[in-house]
């Protein structure tokens, strides 16, 4: 008889066992240590030059909070990719989801999506039409950047000139607001006009493809207004191999590493400073505040600032 209670004895316990098993398989909101929490981090691109920056700094700032656990994820510039990921977050019972939104369009389904499951929500970078309903916004203004952009190029140009436009993706916030702040300083210089406009993905390749399409159509161009350095690059890279680097002058965005570089060398004129080490540090910042529970502020904007040769080499330190 002894011996048969301490058999059901044994296997009540092993039974117990197996149940709790089951349940940290399941993975549900009771396994997690009250001390530990998961970020998860969507972002648009991953090859994106810029976004390799604010990601390093992101991953730097990670350290500093070794209770934690950050998931990193890529949306390959495809909005279904990234819906997906933020459900994947939501069914993992993250603690908070930062995202920088492939299109502003479907970013406002998303955050609906992760306001109804209760999760904090950090938009990083892009701001649109909603984004009012997230936890905090992380970034800049991007139609400042474009009025700073155009304000100096036009002061270079002496207020007059034929302006061509190297655009991000159609329809991407960054595209809509920083062409929008070129074309409202355009719209003030009765002796400016744009003559050409397209599309080249932020990417240095198409930028120099598009250029060089661009100069065989014989058309007077005073200056390259790109909405980012890459693009800028892609464009003098054109222009010099056509020998017109010193009749064309090239505006950029972003004010990384390399387009520093060409702005020393004066062969960019200008770009804007978009501080991807604060915006990926104070993302970082602001989801763990938030995951633990604390309040923030609703927006937390990183200003751009004017970079030109004489001050280039202030800001190429900053990335150091």
């Amino acid at each position: 008889m002894k011996k048969s209670r301490k058999w059901l004895a044994a296997m009540g316990f092993l039974f117990i066992l197996l149940l709790a098993g089951c349940s940290k398989e399941a993975g549900g909101p009771e396994d997690k240590a009250e001390d530990h929490k998961v970020i998860g981090v969507s972002m648009a691109n991953f090859s994106d030059q810029y976004v390799t920056y604010m990601l390093d700094a992101m991953k730097e700032e990670e350290k500093k909070h070794s209770s934690v656990e950050f998931i990193y994820t890529d949306a390959q510039d495809d909005s279904s990719t990234q819906m997906s990921q933020i459900e994947n977050f939501i069914s993992r019972d993250v603690d908070t989801i930062i995202f920088s939104p492939v299109d502003t369009v479907a970013a406002e389904g998303m955050l609906d999506t992760i306001n109804a499951a209760s999760i904090p929500s950090i938009v990083l970078l892009k701001t649109f039409d909603g984004v009012e309903k997230a936890t905090a916004y992380v970034g800049s203004e991007s139609m400042q950047a474009g009025i700073i952009q155009m304000e100096e190029a036009a002061k270079m140009l002496g207020g007059k000139g034929n302006i061509a436009i190297l655009m991000g993706p159609l329809g991407h916030e960054a595209q809509v607001k920083r062409t929008e702040g070129n074309k409202q300083v355009i719209d003030k210089k009765p002796k400016m006009k744009v003559v050409l406009e397209g599309a080249a993905d932020y990417d240095r390749e198409k930028g120099m493809t598009l250029m060089e399409n661009w100069l065989q159509t014989n058309k007077k161009i005073d200056a390259v207004i790109a909405n980012n350095d890459e693009m800028a690059i892609g464009a003098i890279m054109a222009i010099e191999a056509a020998g017109k680097l010193d009749d064309i002058l090239v505006a950029g965005i972003d004010a990384t590493p390399p387009a520093l570089e060409y702005v020393q060398e004066g062969k960019m004129e200008l770009t804007v400073f978009q501080d991807a080490i604060g915006q990926g540090t104070s993302a970082i910042q602001t989801a763990v505040k938030t995951a633990n529970g604390e309040k923030v502020e609703k927006n937390i904007l990183i200003p751009f600032e004017l970079v030109t040769k004489e001050n280039a080499a202030k800001y190429a330190e900053k990335w150091k």
